[in-house]
C-alpha cells in the first residue's frame, strides 16, 4: 500500500472545505491513517517547499503555508499516489479536470486549496517529515474486500 501527505492548505481551511477534500477521498476508497490540524512552523515549511528555494516564489509560498492552519492527512491505498492527484486535479485548476476538488473549488495555482505527494518515494519523505510513527495507524476497515482486490 502505498502512503502519500495531503495536507488542505491555509485557502481550503479558511474556506471550509476540508471535510469535502475528506469526503472525496473517502469516497474514493482511500483509507486515512493519520491527521492533525495544525499551525505550520517557518522551519518546517522550508524544509517541505526546500526544492523551491531560490526560485522567484518561493518566499510567498513560505509565507502562505504559514499564514493559517492547514489539515495534514495521510492517506493510503494501492496506487494511491496517482488517485489521490487525479481526485485533487490538476495543479493549476484552471486546467483540473472538471469534478476534480480544483476544477470545483479554486480559480487561482498560489490558491489551489491542497497539496498532495507527486510520487509514492515523496510521499514516504513527506509523510516521515509531518509525522511521527506513532502518529499514524494501521487498520483496515470491515468493507475494504469490497473496495481492493487483494
Amino acid at each position: 500500500m502505498e502512503r502519500s501527505l495531503v495536507l488542505v492548505k491555509p485557502d481550503g481551511v479558511q474556506r471550509g472545505l476540508v471535510g469535502e477534500v475528506i469526503a472525496r477521498l473517502e469516497r474514493r476508497g482511500l483509507l486515512l491513517a493519520g491527521a492533525k490540524f495544525m499551525q505550520v512552523s517557518r522551519a518546517l515549511a522550508e524544509e517541505h517547499y526546500g526544492i523551491h528555494k531560490g526560485k522567484p516564489f518561493y518566499e510567498g509560498l513560505i509565507a502562505y503555508i504559514i499564514s493559517a492552519p492547514v489539515m495534514a492527512m495521510v492517506w493510503e491505498g494501492p496506487n494511491a499516489v496517482v488517485a489521490i492527484r487525479q481526485t485533487m486535479g490538476a495543479t493549476r485548476p484552471l486546467e483540473a479536470a472538471p469534478g476534480t476538488i480544483r476544477h470545483d473549488f479554486a480559480l487561482e495555482v498560489g490558491r489551489n486549496l491542497t497539496h498532495a505527494s507527486d510520487s509514492p518515494e515523496n510521499g514516504a519523505k513527506e509523510v516521515a517529515l509531518w509525522f511521527k510513527p506513532e502518529e499514524l495507524v494501521s487498520w483496515r476497515r470491515a468493507v475494504d474486500p469490497w473496495i481492493f482486490e487483494k
